[in-house]
């Protein structure tokens, strides 16, 4: 039994610390090692592995700071792996009358790199562009007399389960009015897959299915309550009225294994509706379901 604790001791003792950790996390992870070294008193394996995970827990702030940080975790015993999502980059610009926050996600702790780089460089070179586009046409604003506008870009994490990573990324522009876009990636963290929309179903029927489905939605809520818009009829179509959904249709999974199609801003209600999305109930879309590993 003490064999066991040297042994966790001394794997713990032995990971490599990263040069990029900033002095939070180096401090840290010194104040880790000398609470190792009181614990000498423990003669049972339980208690070795509760000390790792309480000095484990102090240093989860280095994920934030290292890709690397966050594989070393991944190889300290009883902690398996992370996959997370982290900040990468901040694109900024303040000026009067112009403002552009652009922050990029990146994802870290996948053991499928290719996966994980290519969502990353994806990342990266749209929010670039999307700045670099930003500033193009504030110069161009400029030079025709001046004026406001604004770009604001994040992410949020919709679903974090053991199987599921749901990451939504927006873009909010502002000018004389304001648009919205929203783009989802749906990971599967155990088999490490990016999931599509089309991969769920069995054939290419799930537009009609669930098309006609938000139809029924859209018309339900807005008997329900006169506020609720939406282009179903041409005499209120500000746009074209709402027929099917794309085949590659914006979409995430929610924690207890719903299907849920968003929409943008303007796309299929006017613009005070906002971002609008609609749940599909699982038995509307069961029989052309591949099968229920992640709708259930």
């Amino acid at each position: 039994m003490d064999n066991n604790i040297e042994r966790l001791k001394k794997e713990y003792m032995d990971v490599p610390v990263p040069e990029e950790l900033d002095f939070v996390v180096r401090k840290s992870l010194e104040e880790g090692r000398k609470i190792m070294k009181k614990e000498k008193y423990l003669k049972n394996t339980r208690a070795a592995a509760a000390v790792l995970v309480l000095t484990v827990s102090a240093l989860t702030i280095g994920v934030n700071s290292s890709e690397a940080f966050a594989k070393t975790m991944s190889d300290i015993p009883v902690v398996g792996s992370i996959v997370k999502v982290l900040n990468f980059r901040q694109f900024s610009l303040d000026e009067k009358g112009y403002n552009a926050n652009i922050e990029t996600p990146e994802i870290a702790g996948l053991e499928n790199k290719e996966l994980q780089n290519s969502l990353n460089e994806k990342y990266y070179n749209e929010n670039k562009e999307l700045y670099e586009q930003f500033v193009a046409d504030m110069k161009a604003v400029e030079e025709n007399g001046g004026g406001h506008m604004g770009v604001d870009s994040g992410y949020v994490v919709k679903t974090d389960t053991d199987q599921i990573l749901s990451i939504g990324r927006y873009v909010v522009n502002t000018a004389a009015s304001s648009s919205t876009v929203f783009k989802y990636d749906t990971i599967d963290k155990k088999n490490e897959i990016l999931i599509t929309l089309k991969s769920l179903f069995k054939d290419e029927s799930y537009v009609n299915v669930i098309s006609e489905n938000i139809k029924k939605q859209m018309a339900e809520r807005m008997a329900e309550d006169d506020s609720n818009m939406y282009w179903l009829n041409e005499e209120d179509a500000m746009t074209e009225v709402f027929d099917k959904i794309s085949p590659d249709q914006s979409f995430y999974i929610t924690a207890d294994n719903k299907l849920v199609i968003s929409f943008d801003k303007y796309e299929v209600a006017p613009g005070y509706m906002g971002v609008v999305e609609f749940e599909i109930p699982t038995e509307t879309i069961q029989d052309i379901l591949v099968g229920n590993e992640y709708i259930k």
